[in-house]
């Protein structure tokens, strides 16, 4: 059974930086795409960046392209997200989760999740 744990989340200005981060633990990931996905209340979850088993591929929502950067280091079992130019409609729970589904962008696709760390982002 895989557990992952997000860490990184807090309370920033509009346009600041944060880093994500999600260790996994029960057994590697590395041969599992993985997701972060984030959540507001009322709402349901929202895609907001994937990537493959090796690293190779990765695939972004159109509102965080070019602001966020995914990456995992497999040694480690662990995935990032880096998130730059942050907005106040950024503001969510954010979620690391695992999949056997090469390329899943629906939360359905995702097997294994965290408990999800709080990123606010303040006008």
């Amino acid at each position: 059974q895989v557990q992952l744990v997000e860490s990184g989340g807090g309370l920033v200005q509009a346009g600041a930086s944060l880093k994500l981060s999600c260790a996994a633990t029960g057994r590697t990931v590395s041969n599992l795409a993985m997701g972060w996905f984030r959540q507001i209340p009322v709402k349901e979850q929202e895609f907001v960046a994937g990537i493959s088993e090796t690293g190779d591929f990765t695939y972004y929502a159109d509102s965080v392209k070019g602001r966020f950067t995914i990456s995992r280091d497999n040694a480690k079992d662990t995935v990032n997200l880096q998130m730059n130019g942050l907005k106040p409609e950024d503001t969510a729970v954010y979620y690391c989760a695992a999949s056997w589904v090469p390329g899943a962008k629906s939360p359905q696709g995702y097997a294994y999740w965290g408990q999800g760390t709080q990123v606010t982002v303040s006008a």
